[in-house]
This record gives C-alpha cells, sequence and structure tokens, in this order.
C-alpha cells in the first residue's frame, strides 16, 4: 500500500495580518501545501473576515494554492467573485446553502476543487447527496468563527465514518480537518483517515513553525 502524503494548510486568520506578505513567505519556507482563507460574513459565522479582494491579492505574491473556506450564507451567490479571484479550492457548509448541488458543480465547472463541510452538529448522514460529486470534506472540529478553539471530541469521529464510506463505496474525496489541530493531536487525525490538516495558531505561534509543520504532517 502507498503511503499518504498528509497535506497542511495554514489558516492566514492565525498570522500577523499587519504583514501577510512575511506571513506567506513563512509558510512557503515551511514547506505548507495550501493557504487556507476563512471568509466570514458575520451571519453564518459571527465574524467578519476576508473577501475576494483579499484573495486576489494573495494570488499576486504567492504560488501556493489558495484553500477558501466560505463561512457564509448563500454561498452560490458568490462563487464567480472567488473563481475570477483565483481561488483553487473552494469549500462550501452543508448548512449554509440550499441548493448544495447546484453550487458544488459550479465551483467544478469554474475549474476549482469543491469541498463540502459540516460543523460539529451536523451528522455525516447529512452529506449522503453529494459525497459522490465532492473532492474534499472538510470536518470542523470547533464550532467556525473563532480561531485557537479546542477540538470537541466528538467531532473526530467522523473522520473515521468518512474514511469507511469513502473506501466502502471506493469513492475518491479526500478528508480534512479544521480547528484546534496541531502537533499533539495530528496523529489520531491521520490514523482515522485525514488527508489535510488545517493549523492556524499551532503553525503561526510556534517557536519554530517549520518544525511544527513536519511533527504535524508527520502525526508524531
Amino acid at each position: 500500500m502507498l503511503e499518504r502524503k498528509i497535506q497542511i494548510s495554514a489558516s492566514i486568520l492565525g498570522a500577523n495580518l499587519s504583514n501577510v506578505e512575511k506571513a506567506l513567505r513563512l509558510c512557503e519556507e515551511s514547506q505548507v501545501d495550501a493557504i487556507h482563507i476563512d471568509v466570514m460574513d458575520g451571519h453564518f459565522v459571527p465574524q467578519l473576515t476576508f473577501g475576494n479582494k483579499f484573495l486576489a491579492d494573495l494570488k499576486k505574491i504567492t504560488k501556493l494554492p489558495t484553500d477558501v473556506h466560505l463561512m457564509i450564507n448563500n454561498p452560490d451567490r458568490f462563487i464567480n467573485d472567488y473563481l475570477k479571484a483565483g481561488a483553487d479550492w473552494i469549500t462550501i457548509h452543508m448548512e449554509a446553502d440550499t441548493h448544495v448541488n447546484r453550487t458544488l458543480h459550479s465551483i467544478k465547472d469554474g475549474g476549482a476543487r469543491a469541498g463540502i463541510s459540516i460543523v460539529p452538529s451536523t451528522p455525516v448522514a447529512a452529506l449522503s447527496e453529494v459525497i459522490d460529486i465532492v473532492d474534499f470534506v472538510l470536518v470542523m472540529t470547533v464550532n467556525p468563527g473563532f480561531y485557537g478553539q479546542k477540538i470537541i471530541p466528538s467531532a473526530i469521529r467522523k473522520i473515521g465514518e468518512l474514511d469507511v464510506i469513502r473506501k466502502a463505496k471506493n469513492l475518491p474525496f479526500e478528508i480534512f480537518v479544521d480547528g484546534g489541530v496541531s502537533s499533539k493531536i495530528s496523529g489520531e487525525l491521520i490514523r482515522l483517515g485525514a488527508d489535510l490538516l488545517v493549523t492556524a495558531s499551532a503553525f503561526f505561534n510556534a517557536d519554530d513553525p517549520k518544525k511544527e509543520v513536519a511533527l504535524i504532517r508527520s502525526g508524531t
């Protein structure tokens, strides 16, 4: 069996935003695989963060893939804006969109990878009608809206549930995990089936960010 390459996406929300370019250089030097961009609307989650212009500006100064997490209501209205801004991956929330199937197809038709996310209170079963068309499922292990939270233990089991489903149905989707990820917990997440881990404060606040990335990736 081929060894899986665990990917790391660094959430720019955890960086010092007074110097975004410096934060991007740190991500590149630390060999992360993507930049995670949390887009929040103040409605689906209680915070306001980034828009499509921020993404477009990031694309001018990094070649890392941009992993856009739309934590917003009615994301279908904004997909084209983020595609035009250069999003490589776009995640929408199952709880935030009435016509999820259509929105996922619009992401894929626009040339980006399409992901679906669920908050800790949403069961894996809610994904049954779209799990065969997504490129990845993003499991939220904290309630979305703030970085630096501790993982909700009951949310972790969803990783294993998704791994069982994709093996049983021979589906190619990857499993992403977002929330409270650090080198202290990554081993368990990887063993359950996670393919990509989103890290914020554990990376940007580490004494040695490059070492933290290596430790998260190795799961040791």
